[in-house]
């Protein structure tokens, strides 16, 4: 495990509670949750999915850099 998740708890799921709310309520409350969440812990996150999505490389490569050559008149 990458050690920038080693502090993250996660929990099990609780199968006997179930939630019955509109798209409208959870947003709400997914963005005062994470409006109040510390920055370690959006960081965190954030690192988490990006390598969920991309790989191991996308957290611990290098970012990449563009040039362009310009011919001058």
């Amino acid at each position: 495990m990458p050690e920038y998740t080693e502090e993250v708890s996660f929990a099990k799921m609780d199968r006997k509670c179930v939630v019955m709310a509109t798209n409208d309520v959870l947003d709400e409350q997914d963005i005062e949750y994470w409006s109040n969440a510390p920055l370690k812990e959006r960081l965190q996150t954030i690192m988490y999915l990006r390598e969920c999505f991309y790989g191991p490389e996308a957290t611990t490569g290098r970012l990449q850099r563009f040039y362009t050559m310009l011919k001058l008149k």
